[in-house]
C-alpha cells in the first residue's frame, strides 16, 4: 500500500453525499450510499479534517446506513462518549442538513474519508485489521 493517497487517485472511489437531520434535533447525519458495503454495527475508519477517526454505522429510521459521530478510538465510537470529532468539524465546516460533501472510499467497508467538494485531500492509508485479531481486540474491548 502506498504511503499517502490522494483523493483524485484512479483508485479512490468518490460519492457526493448529502446530510440529513437526525429526527427532531436537526443534528446532521451523514447517510451512507446503499451500494456501499456497510451495515448498521459496523466498526469504520474515517478521516475527517486530516484526522483518523473511529466511527460505528447506525440504522436510519426510513432504514439507510449512517454515521453519526466519530471519536478518537473504536471503543469511544461504540458507545458514542467523548468528544465527537465529526460533529466538531460539522460545526467549523458550518455544514449541516442539507449540505452535500463528498465521502471517498479508502477501503471498502472498512477505511473512508470526507471532504469538500472541490477539495483535493490526501489521506494516511489505513489498513484492516486481520479478522482473528479484529475479534480479539473486541472480546477485549467487552
Amino acid at each position: 500500500m502506498t504511503d499517502r493517497l490522494p483523493s483524485d487517485h484512479p483508485v479512490v472511489d468518490s460519492h457526493r453525499v448529502e446530510l440529513d437531520p437526525v429526527g427532531s434535533t436537526g443534528r446532521p447525519q451523514l447517510v451512507l450510499p446503499a451500494k456501499l458495503a456497510c451495515d448498521p454495527g459496523d466498526s469504520v475508519r474515517l478521516s475527517v479534517g486530516g484526522i483518523q477517526t473511529h466511527a460505528e454505522v447506525i440504522s436510519t429510521l426510513r432504514g439507510d446506513s449512517a454515521i453519526r459521530g466519530a471519536y478518537a478510538n473504536r471503543r469511544l465510537a461504540r458507545r458514542e462518549n467523548g468528544r465527537n470529532l465529526l460533529a466538531d468539524w460539522f460545526d467549523e465546516g458550518g455544514h449541516g442538513p442539507g449540505s452535500t460533501l463528498v465521502l471517498d472510499v479508502l477501503t471498502e467497508g472498512y477505511a473512508y474519508g470526507l471532504r469538500e467538494p472541490g477539495e483535493r485531500v490526501v489521506y494516511e492509508p489505513v489498513e484492516q485489521p486481520d479478522a482473528s485479531l479484529a475479534d480479539i481486540a473486541e472480546s477485549l474491548d467487552e
